[in-house]
């Protein structure tokens, strides 16, 4: 197979894996039950008319399964961060006592259990339609290589099957972190 298109395979690979990855950090805003930083550190706060992640604001400790504690370092800007998460799809009511930002999460009910799985199994699509999309974007830039004398028909058929491999494999990832995610948010 010509460099040329082992070069595609390769940059396709990559960016097929950072679909991937993004999808599975797009999971662990999710909410379990459990207190996570995960669900609240991306979260943007308006801090002096900024717009500013959460995660560069404060400090966050788990200190109960079902606690997370948000430390802000400048704490003038607790009231910008609870109208943050107060305003955000979590469901959360922060409570202040002047230091720190305590979250307590409630059990999740069984609808809302349904709610989230239905979120995940969108956010698994997303990610599954981005990679259909690198690949066709692969093929593209494999056809003008062949088209341009680059590549043989023989090496671009060869080519195509490894990119359909690669597709499935990260199509199969994504199908994983979805089974194990649904599996964390129907236990009880």
């Amino acid at each position: 197979m010509s460099e040329l298109l082992d070069l595609v395979l390769s940059e396709h690979d990559d960016k097929m894996q950072k679909a991937v990855e993004h999808t599975k950090s797009d999971f662990s805003t999710v909410r379990t039950g459990r207190a996570s930083s995960d669900l609240v550190a991306r979260l943007v706060v308006d801090y002096y008319d900024t717009q500013t992640p959460l995660q560069q604001l404060a400090n966050f400790s788990v200190p109960e399964p079902r606690m997370l504690v948000v430390s802000p370092y400048d704490k003038t800007s607790m009231p910008a961060i609870e109208k943050a998460i107060r305003n955000s799809d979590l469901g959360l009511n922060p409570s202040n006592d002047g230091v720190v930002i305590r979250l307590v999460f409630p059990q999740l009910t069984a609808e809302r259990r349904r709610e989230l799985v239905k979120r995940v199994k969108h956010q698994s699509e997303e990610g599954k339609i981005a990679i259909r999309n690198l690949r066709r974007a692969a093929r593209h830039d494999m056809d003008a290589m062949v088209k341009d004398g680059d590549a043989t028909e023989d090496e671009l058929a060869r080519a195509e099957k490894e990119l359909d491999k690669l597709t499935h494999a990260h199509e199969a990832e994504i199908d994983a972190a979805l089974d194990h995610k649904e599996r964390e948010l129907l236990e009880v």
